[in-house]
């Protein structure tokens, strides 16, 4: 077969020139396709399912949202594994499927058993999915603040409404793009507060409000009349679109008198209750993570995104900016510079070497040719395969192996060429010109075949990997193995027709100085080698003996570690710190290691996100450092591990804090795949939380011993200030009120509820009934707060006399893998 091939090659010659032609246009357009990122994507299949529980504690929504929405889910097809987090206000379940498992398909699976929990789950609470991306979906981070020294800066509030308004909007239109999150500032809110003596004295209730609010703000259709011939619709508009038409409600008729929502309640505008924050440089700022669809080119995603937001920059108020922080594209392209770089080099040293020792210019250019031709080919099979281009996949291919075959078809052609001119004593004729390419093609062809497939063989044993492993190795098996495919069918096509164009004339092999020079070098020691075969076997055995004992010495590691040029910096304060107390604390940091020289900027995320990817209390902060390019630094030669060892050094200056130090892909993968953020860990499963706790700070203190070992901490979950309002219910039930009454009173004097919206525009804010915020923070003040009696009008008991406060510590959060509680050292 191959015989008839190369024959082939060789007569149609042309049409062969043709076609490699056309398959080199096709691996240029393939390249625009080709997946580009700095690392493989190694990150489950996974769907995250975030519920909102405002009010719960984290036994509550463990109990009553996680454990409900885990058992639901238990069974599916390819399901491998769940975890959970349930926190103040938040339960977030991931389910892990097995690897190959279409990340739609197990959407909708878990769509179709979300249906099932929500019949046992609490009302109001309503589960959503998290995004369609993976560990690698963090790909540009922007942040929204006012312009230096703005003669009327916005205030943070303002910031916010811009980006959820404004920016994120347009974003989330941009291709590629499946969600855009938002942490920071404050999400604007029309709040009425209460007066609880004016209520108590008007013997109005909160629900009073609630229910005359939901009453004056809707809009109603109402079909439609026909009048001389022409159709009219409908439409008696009455939503709010002022706050002195939410005060002008009216909410009882007291004794003749209207009493209007104004009357008994301060209305103002003011914002949701947050729990995350985002801070830049020492300064409060409003940050946005875009994040990019599964099996999206991150590259082109993130150029696209910056250069919308660019376009979105022209139409924000002049004392604003919307400044990119973190651009994949920047780690990208420096990684596909480091490949590129190696493979050119590597390109130019094999092309030199064959102009030197072939000694035939426009042999060895056509050997040359070799090298874009297979990695066309090779790119247009990494498309059609899904194979990105990264660091793993591309730096595995090896030039000198890909041109290995051709070189020798190629060497032999020319011998046998020359060696036939001298024989004729003559120019070959071109019959007898392609008939001899031909013979030394098939000559060659054995041993070229036969060379590849051993190489080949070499990394077939990694397609059978599975896991985290076949997603790291298996790109750069099937890249080489393209790369070599690709050669094999070039050097007995491309190759013999190339060569029996090209060689007509006279054909002169002969050695050049470098290997008449080589050969005066190696020949004496050759024939002293053969006089003393003893001596060359025992120092050859005994450097190999030496080289193995060496080996011992040599630390090991799963694959090097990527350096992405930047420091995330995982900080964790005492359990229960308030967010306002964290972001004091952020400050302080972030003041402390601005002052590096090495250091571009700083920005933070504090607490938990309005898409709950990534759920952390107020009291932890992942921190991005954004070093300066090494050119800039007063030391170039400086290396980055000194520049952090500087950065643990600055930031052991400030207090409070313990830090894990990492880099943003490397801790989001470490997240998204263990559930964990650092790089090795020990998981400690049980029921008892005491006992966890026990057991993790014994494990701790083992493994601090061990030799290499650093950061070693147990994982913080306990600590967590709570102010349990027990009820009383013998109290309650001989006033006539039920538990719910008096759950639901404070539920909605203290977190809020939310009572319809107000438009400004295609702009929407909820309207919501809270306490202010100095009665709610005041427990003295909550005590002689009025409930409302029933059918009793205008009798109230006081809300201390129903219920005992009583402060005491409980978990921050209750982390769940696969139906237990587990703790993380």
């Amino acid at each position: 077969m191959f015989d008839r091939l190369i024959k082939f090659a060789i007569t149609q010659r042309w049409l062969i020139v043709l076609i490699f032609t056309a398959i080199s246009a096709l691996g240029i357009y393939n390249y625009q396709r080709l997946p580009i990122d700095a690392v493989p994507d190694i990150t489950n299949v996974q769907v995250q399912i975030n519920t909102e529980a405002a009010g719960y504690s984290p036994f509550e929504a463990e109990s009553r949202v996680s454990l409900p929405i885990e058992t639901a889910l238990a069974g599916l097809p390819d399901l491998k594994a769940t975890r959970s987090v349930s926190r103040y206000g938040l339960s977030q379940v991931t389910v892990i499927f097995e690897d190959g498992t279409d990340i739609y398909f197990a959407r909708q699976l878990v769509n179709e058993r979300l249906q099932t929990a929500r019949n046992v789950l609490p009302e109001n609470l309503t589960p959503e999915l998290g995004p369609i991306s993976t560990g690698l979906g963090e790909i540009f981070m922007y942040t929204v603040e006012n312009k230096p020294n703005s003669p009327s800066p916005l205030n943070a509030t303002e910031l916010r409404t811009l980006q959820d308004w404004v920016i994120k909007p347009q974003l989330r239109s941009v291709t590629g793009v499946t969600e855009v999150n938002s942490i920071g500032g404050y999400v604007k809110q029309y709040v009425v507060s209460p007066q609880p003596e004016q209520l108590r004295g008007l013997g109005l209730t909160v629900q009073d409000i609630v229910k005359a609010l939901s009453l004056n703000n809707s809009n109603v259709g109402a079909g439609y009349i026909e009048k001389s011939g022409q159709q009219y619709l409908l439409r008696s508009p009455a939503q709010m679109t002022s706050i002195d038409e939410v005060g002008a409600i009216a909410v009882k008729n007291h004794a003749g008198q209207i009493v209007r929502l104004r009357d008994v309640a301060d209305i103002h505008i003011g914002s949701e209750i947050r729990t995350g924050a985002a801070t830049k440089d020492g300064q409060e700022v409003v940050l946005g993570t875009a994040f990019m669809l599964i099996g999206e080119n991150s590259r082109t995603v993130s150029m696209r995104i910056n250069e919308k937001l660019k376009q979105i920059q022209q139409n924000l108020p002049e004392n604003v900016i919307a400044n990119a922080v973190y651009d994949r594209t920047v780690l990208v392209d420096a990684t596909i510079n480091t490949v590129k770089t190696n493979l050119f080099e590597g390109a130019i040293l094999v092309i030199a070497v064959l102009f030197t020792f072939l000694g035939h210019f426009r042999a060895a250019l056509v050997t040359a040719l070799v090298i874009p031709l297979a990695m066309l080919m090779t790119i247009t099979g990494m498309v059609h395969l899904k194979v990105s281009a990264n660091l793993m996949s591309l730096g595995a291919l090896d030039f000198g192996i890909i041109i290995d075959g051709t070189v020798v078809i190629v060497e032999h052609a020319l011998s046998k060429l020359a060696m036939r001119q001298r024989e004729f004593g003559r120019v070959l004729t071109r019959a007898e010109r392609f008939e001899t390419v031909f013979e030394a093609t098939k000559e060659s062809r054995k041993a070229l075949l036969f060379g590849q497939l051993i190489i080949m063989s070499v990394y077939i044993p990694l397609l059978t990997l599975t896991g985290i492993e076949g997603k790291m190795f298996t790109p750069m098996a099937l890249t080489v193995i393209l790369a070599l495919f690709a050669a094999i069918l070039i050097s007995v096509t491309f190759i013999p027709a190339a060569i029996a164009m090209v060689t007509t004339g006279q054909i002169n092999i002969h050695d050049g100085r470098l290997i008449r020079f080589l050969k005066r070098c190696y020949i004496p020691v050759f024939h002293w080698s053969m006089g003393h075969k003893k001596i060359v076997l025992l120092t050859a055995t005994g450097l190999f003996a030496f080289s193995l004992l060496l080996s011992t010495r040599l630390g090991t590691e799963f694959i090097p570690s990527l350096d992405e040029g930047d420091v995330a910096l995982h900080a964790l304060r005492i359990s229960g710190t308030s967010l306002t107390q964290s972001v004091d604390m952020q400050y302080a940091l972030e003041n402390e290691i601005k002052k590096l020289p090495e250091v571009k900027t700083m920005f933070a995320k504090v607490g938990t996100a309005e898409i709950a990817t990534d759920p952390v209390p107020p009291s932890v902060a992942d921190n991005f450092v954004m070093l300066k390019p090494r050119k800039e630094w007063p030391d170039p030669s400086k290396s980055k591990e000194a520049v952090v060892a500087d950065i643990q050094a600055a930031v052991g200056r400030v207090i409070g804090n313990n830090y894990e130090f990492t880099q943003p892909i490397q801790m989001r993968f470490n997240e998204l795949i263990s559930g964990v953020r650092t790089d090795v860990a020990v998981k400690v499963f049980g029921d008892d939380m005491e006992q966890l706790l026990v057991t993790g700070n014994q494990i701790a203190a083992v493994l601090e011993k061990v030799s290499g070992s650093a950061d070693v901490k147990v994982e913080q979950f306990t600590g967590q200030p709570m102010l349990t309002l027990a009820l009383r219910r013998d109290t309650i039930s001989n006033y006539g009120l039920s538990m719910l009454d008096v759950q639901n009173l404070i539920a909605g004097l203290v977190a809020g509820e939310k009572a319809g919206a107000l438009f400004e525009g295609d702009r929407r804010f909820d309207i919501v009934v809270r306490l202010k915020d100095d009665i709610r923070q005041d427990i003295e003040a909550l005590k002689k707060m009025p409930v409302p009696l029933p059918n009793n009008a205008g009798s109230t008991v006081l809300l201390g006399e129903l219920v005992d406060f009583q402060i005491a510590t409980s978990p921050a959060q209750i982390s769940r893998e696969n139906g237990k509680r587990r703790v993380v050292v």
